[in-house]
């Protein structure tokens, strides 16, 4: 096969790393594919065409994107910026993408870059991922989108979406393997020093309660309350209890204020309080599953696999200053 053309969409304000991490990856694929199969060409393209700032400052020359011919267009990828919310006003882009997507092979977002796809409408019933801080806020602009917020890329047909900003090199390595094999990937991210396939999902990089619950309401001051005594019986007869309340009462009006319920409230902090431990002290997991009220070292994992997609050991590798 000829050269597959990739296309980089930028704009004022962009990501500087969606754009460079997976450009990075497709030239060294190309490299490590040079005496065995094509490989890329590469285009970095915005509205107008010229210098275009970046987040961090850099100036990234692009073409305009009249001289773009979509039929050559193999995979069009729309990074991320700030702020998502509103998509820049980008709305001669969005059109753009609106037209010329669905005749690409393969179109592509890099972490808030999900939310041009959506405006164009090209995320309609499809299952789709963003950084998972902005998730809950393209579910709700878009709700036609299948969000799956703790992937680090998802693949939906034509459709390619991605987490947030390194996730654009997870993704990259994975179209690699899709055009050139699992061998050339594997030889990619070796050279750039990174997994070929990522293990675990967006969660482990997120506070496990994500201030979803930090907001004030009626149960703040029991909040506060249990946040001191994970290490008791914090069953939903206790709290309600606490709370001065039915059971049944309590677990209602509860989960109908703060939007789940006691239980699940109850592991989540407690494993906030884990993985605090996890990064600032070198305690045993068995101490520590006991200190938060996990009771022993295989609930812990049992939780933060769930949670996580990994266990206290790899996660205190990746998060905890401690060597």
């Amino acid at each position: 096969m000829p050269d597959r053309l990739i296309v980089m969409i930028a704009y004022d304000g962009v990501n500087l790393i969606d754009i460079a991490g997976p450009l990075q990856a497709f030239e060294s694929a190309t490299l490590q594919a040079k005496d065995t199969a094509s490989g890329y060409r590469m285009v970095t393209a915005s509205e107008r065409g010229g210098a275009i700032r970046t987040a961090p400052g850099l100036m990234v020359e692009t073409r305009p994107l009249d001289e773009l011919i979509a039929s050559d267009i193999d995979t069009l990828i729309v990074p991320g910026g700030l702020p998502a919310d509103g998509v820049f006003g980008l709305d001669r882009l969005v059109a753009w993408l609106a037209v010329t997507g669905p005749s690409v092979r393969r179109l592509c977002s890099v972490c808030t870059g999900a939310f041009l796809l959506g405006d164009a409408g090209l995320l309609n019933g499809k299952r789709a991922t963003t950084h998972w801080s902005r998730s809950a806020e393209l579910s709700q602009r878009h709700p036609a989108i299948r969000m799956e917020a703790d992937c680090i890329f998802v693949n939906d047909g034509q459709v390619w979406t991605s987490g947030g900003v390194t996730a654009g090199i997870d993704l990259a390595l994975a179209l690699i393997e899709a055009d050139l094999g699992h061998a050339i990937a594997a030889a990619t991210a070796r050279q750039l020093v990174v997994f070929v396939k990522r293990p675990g999902g967006q969660n482990q990089f997120r506070t496990p309660l994500a201030q979803q619950h930090r907001s004030p309401t009626t149960f703040t001051p029991l909040h506060t309350w249990m946040a001191e005594h994970l290490h008791e019986d914090l069953r939903v007869e206790k709290l309600a209890e606490k709370a001065g309340k039915s059971p049944r009462n309590f677990a209602r009006l509860y989960a109908a204020e703060v939007g789940c319920t006691p239980a699940r409230v109850v592991e989540l902090m407690r494993l906030e309080a884990a993985c605090r431990a996890l990064e600032e002290t070198g305690r045993p997991f068995k101490a520590i599953a006991a200190d938060v009220g996990l009771g022993n070292e295989q609930n812990l994992r049992r939780v933060m696999q769930r949670q996580f997609g990994i266990g206290p050991s790899d996660y205190r590798a990746r998060f905890s200053g401690r060597l």
